[in-house]
């Protein structure tokens, strides 16, 4: 599978007021691996970046005053993309900008999502992880991944460290490889997997009187506090009605 991990940097939050990309950052995965192949961007606006964006990404005005717009490199950013899954954090954010920018377009560019499949990695991030936080800092510190070099946002910097943190999100690494590399072809090393015999029968800890009375007292109260529903004591009451099997 070919995947895209883009990020980009905008004027302000909201392409309805007129915001625009300055910035695109995009880097390949193929069958998981980071090919080195990028397509990275900056683009002239033509109008002024609010100085809240300014302290997040640290892109001026100046700074893009001989840069191209969105439709001259729009071409060259779709054959890029063109195919691939987009693996974006805050997905809805970014493609509405690039939407947004296709739609300016003379004639009829489509959608993002008309050419390529889109991956929320946010989305996925909070189903793996409820009510913590998910930015890209979070994740980064939780999956031990390196991000000390990154100051400010930028956009082909973001997709590389969010490549990291999908790979990890999603398994990790997946074959041990002793010396080898993906940029040489190389076929991976496969990783060994050992088997222990002779284990010894595991030791059956019961639970003595006074634990068990405390267990169900604990119960009780759980019981009491959400009106009846206590899914321990109904999945224990469903256990005590089924018949024992005879003899």
């Amino acid at each position: 599978m070919r995947q895209i991990v883009l990020d980009t940097e905008t004027t302000g939050l909201e392409p309805g007021d007129g915001h625009r990309i300055i910035e695109i950052g995009c880097v390949e995965l193929v069958s998981r691996r980071l090919t080195g192949h990028t397509f990275h961007q900056y683009l002239q606006p033509d109008r002024e970046i609010d100085a809240g964006a300014i302290e997040v990404h640290g892109i001026t005005n100046e700074m893009l005053a001989d840069k191209p717009r969105f439709a001259d490199v729009a071409r060259d950013f779709l054959d890029f993309v063109m195919g691939a899954e987009l693996i974006i954090h805050n997905a809805p954010f970014d493609v509405g900008f690039l939407n947004h920018e296709l739609k300016r377009l003379e004639g009829n560019w489509g959608r993002i999502d008309q050419h390529c499949s889109v991956l929320d990695t946010l989305a996925m991030a909070r189903q793996l992880h409820p009510g913590q936080k998910n930015n890209l800092d979070a994740l980064c510190k939780r999956y031990g991944i390196d991000n000390t070099h990154r100051e400010l946002h930028g956009a082909l910097l973001d997709a590389e460290i969010l490549a990291d943190v999908y790979l990890a999100m999603t398994g990790g690494q997946t074959t041990l490889s002793l010396g080898g590399s993906a940029a040489t072809g190389a076929a991976p090393i496969p990783e060994t997997i050992r088997r222990l015999g002779n284990r010894p029968t595991l030791r059956v800890v019961r639970a003595s009187a006074d634990e068990l009375a405390a267990h169900e007292q604990r119960l009780q109260a759980i019981d009491k506090a959400s009106s009846g529903n206590c899914l321990w004591q109904n999945l224990d009451a469903e256990v005590l009605a089924i018949p024992a099997e005879s003899e």
